[in-house]
């Protein structure tokens, strides 16, 4: 796991509020209900109800005899059969349904609350809403819209202003959208409220915009603000 998802799986972890899915940005909600759910106690396992199906609880046949293969006859396995490993997988099958049914907008729920197991709910809104051209042509254009008109609204700190473009670029990046140094940092920084003018042009002249990248230009404008208080 590498350290910037290991960082992304904390950030998630530590908010609760559930991904939701915008049949316009399908993209990006796969990759945020999987973080969300790497998040939460025992996530690994969660991911694997979704992407290999629940356990299958199968047979049981109960020992009659301690200690001897005197076996009763056979039956439905029931949780209380479990061994505490695969109660815990058992578990997870179901946070795993409960996650993806309550991550769906209404329209699509309803066409998918009658499955009960994750893997079935992730493969059906999958086979939905993925590969459809006109969702990810309109959500594309979308994105350069909001691209071309970002700036920083009057009394946005700078620490929101930059969130909001951080989540903004991921965006853009989740559904393979490619957009060259320059242009993000020259974005970032020169859509700034006016009031910070003299510190952005000490960014430009000190860092560059062509060989950084505006998380680096973000920590250099804090770094000379603290440092000029």
């Amino acid at each position: 796991m590498t350290a910037n998802l290991s960082e992304d799986i904390q950030c998630v972890s530590s908010d609760t509020r559930l991904p939701m899915l915008d049949r316009s940005d399908f993209e990006s909600w796969k990759q945020r209900i999987r973080l969300y759910c790497l998040g939460k106690e025992n996530g690994e396992i969660i991911l694997k109800s979704i992407d290999e199906g629940p356990f299958k609880m199968g047979k049981f046949r109960e020992t009659l005899v301690e200690g001897a293969l005197h076996l009763g006859p056979e039956r439905d396995r029931l949780f209380t059969d479990l061994t505490p490993e695969k109660k815990e997988r058992y578990k997870a099958d179901i946070r795993a349904t409960n996650i993806l049914l309550h991550g769906l907008p209404k329209d699509i729920y309803t066409l998918i609350n009658h499955y009960t197991d994750a893997k079935d709910i992730w493969d059906n809104v999958k086979m939905l809403l993925e590969g459809s051209e006109l969702t990810k042509d309109k959500r594309e254009s979308q994105l350069y819209d909001d691209f071309e008109h970002f700036c920083q609204n009057k009394g946005e700190t700078n620490h929101e202003y930059y969130v909001r473009f951080t989540n903004l670029i991921n965006d853009i990046r989740n559904i393979k959208m490619t957009m060259p140094k320059m242009q993000l940092n020259s974005k970032f920084v020169n859509n700034m409220l006016p009031e910070w003018g003299t510190f952005v042009t000490a960014v430009k002249l000190n860092r560059g915009l062509k060989t950084s990248n505006y998380d680096q230009l973000y920590a250099y404008l804090r770094h000379i603000l603290i440092r000029t208080r």
